[in-house]
């Protein structure tokens, strides 16, 4: 017993390592002190200085196709309206990432993809068994509520006539 209990610690202690060295490779957040959490809700002036020059190219974005032909010559060629709406939803990205959220939500997906490779995918027998059991787990349930609607349809019938 106390033997798988050392082995048992001497694992996790192993995969804290490992972990520990996973998140230390990365150039996010989650490996300091602070969380991906607390670095989002934190804010500063830059921060909302990013979002609102965001805010603004996205709106710019949205009626550029509209208004801007009418007051810039160039953009009458549908290719020029589709590189600037292009060039400020670029511009509103990058202005996001640039934020304390945005770098929290870098850290969201670095760590979302660490998980992705820890999955275990069913194999092609496993899969093709639990397709069989699910469809013949359907046709069941299937039947139970044409019977119970054929019933109820029945006992209506009685009182309506």
């Amino acid at each position: 017993m106390s033997n798988e209990q050392d082995n048992l610690d001497t694992k996790l202690s192993d995969a804290k390592a490992v972990a520990g060295g996973m998140l230390s490779k990365g150039k996010h957040i989650s490996a300091s002190n602070t969380s991906a959490v607390e670095v989002a809700k934190t804010g500063s002036v830059k921060d909302i200085i990013l979002w609102l020059l965001a805010i603004v190219a996205l709106i710019c974005a949205t009626f550029a196709n509209q208004y801007l032909p009418g007051v810039w010559q160039p953009a009458n060629d549908v290719w020029v309206r589709i590189g600037i709406i292009v060039a400020l939803a670029v511009f509103a990205l990058i202005c996001l990432a640039m934020t304390h959220q945005g770098s929290a939500f870098k850290t969201l997906l670095t760590d979302a993809g660490v998980e992705l490779r820890r999955v275990t995918w069913p194999t092609k027998d496993e899969t093709f068994q639990y397709t069989w059991q699910t469809i013949v787990v359907i046709a069941i349930v299937g039947f139970f509520i044409w019977l119970l609607d054929n019933f109820f349809n029945w006992f209506v019938g009685l009182f309506i006539g």
